[in-house]
């Protein structure tokens, strides 16, 4: 869906209680597995081939989607519109949302590209061929800066919950796929698997759910509206930002903002750059232990947006106000 092309989203580390474990050896097996399928069954039969136990199975197919299926700018505000069917009972209604359902998820995987809607879609039917419990969750992400200090809003993007041992976990394939940048927007496969079983409060960063017993967590959208945003560089860096935790700021005369950042390294190279005069400015953080600490000092020009960079890549955004 259309901010899903900003989306260069981000929370902390992944999280699984009950399958805490490194799904390496699993990854290595799809990888061996044709880059195209006829169906959905062969899909699941493949999966259910190789795996027998839940997460295994669930993380088999965040893979597969996640590497094989590209994000289809083409598409993108074309499958946000709602799909429209008359029915006379629940039950033709319901038998009409599975058709439209088999219909998106066996295009999406023909194709071989789909927006969040397909890749949620498709992770669903494959799931549930292959014996799994799992849900389409839709709801607001918080991808561009533009977000940051607004509260959810209308549904923008799709996701999926899959139950694993009798506990719901949270998984993001199209975020897992890759990032669609530059202008003109082109999208760029890059696996990132922190979107699969993400910890609820980690997922929360930068999803909200329409409906909000998903939320797995007791935040709030008040909660959700003040949060920085965070890129995926942040999530795959493995940073956590322990201050500002605001994501918004005023701009006022002498103004130095602390940054505190746990799992920063010495030879981390770190710089930020406001909107407003587009500069970058690297510093050096004085980092004592898995701590890094460093100040950015607000002037005239530091209106706008500050982001901060490490190694390069962007991690966060901050909406600065004038006094």
């Amino acid at each position: 869906m259309k901010n899903v092309l900003f989306a260069i989203v981000t929370f902390l580390v992944a999280g699984i209680s009950a399958y805490s474990q490194n799904y390496e050896k699993v990854d290595a097996i799809v990888k061996e597995y044709p880059n195209s399928f006829s169906g959905i069954d062969k899909f699941a039969e493949r999966v259910n081939k190789d795996f027998t136990r839940e997460d295994e199975k669930a993380r088999a197919i965040f893979t597969w989607i996640a590497t094989n299926i590209k994000y289809d700018l083409a598409a993108y505000g074309v499958n946000e519109k709602p799909v429209a069917y008359s029915f006379k009972t629940q039950e033709e209604k319901a038998a009409k949302q599975k058709q439209f359902k088999d219909e998106l998820a066996a295009k999406t995987l023909k194709s071989k590209k789909g927006v969040c809607q397909g890749y949620s879609t498709l992770y669903l039917q494959v799931a549930e061929k292959a014996g799994l419990e799992a849900v389409i969750i839709t709801g607001t992400a918080k991808s561009h800066p533009a977000h940051i200090g607004k509260q959810p809003g209308a549904s923008d993007h799709a996701w999926n919950a899959v139950k694993i041992g009798g506990e719901w976990k949270l998984i993001d394939a199209t975020w897992g796929a890759g990032t669609a940048t530059g202008n003109p927007p082109k999208f760029t496969f890059r696996f990132n698997d922190k979107y699969f079983f993400s910890d609820p409060n980690v997922f929360f960063l930068n999803h909200f759910p329409d409906d909000k017993k998903w939320l797995l967590t007791d935040k709030t959208e008040k909660d959700f509206a003040d949060l920085p945003l965070y890129y995926g560089n942040y999530l795959m860096g493995g940073y956590e930002f322990l201050n500002p935790t605001l994501g918004t700021f005023t701009n006022t005369k002498s103004n130095v903002v602390p940054f505190k950042i746990k799992n920063l390294k010495p030879t981390d190279k770190v710089a930020y750059v406001f909107s407003k005069n587009n500069t970058f400015k690297v510093i050096e953080p004085v980092v004592k232990g898995d701590v890094g600490e460093f100040e950015v000092i607000l002037d005239n020009n530091s209106n706008g947006t500050l982001t901060i960079y490490i190694n390069e890549k962007s991690v966060a955004s901050y909406r600065i106000n004038r006094a």
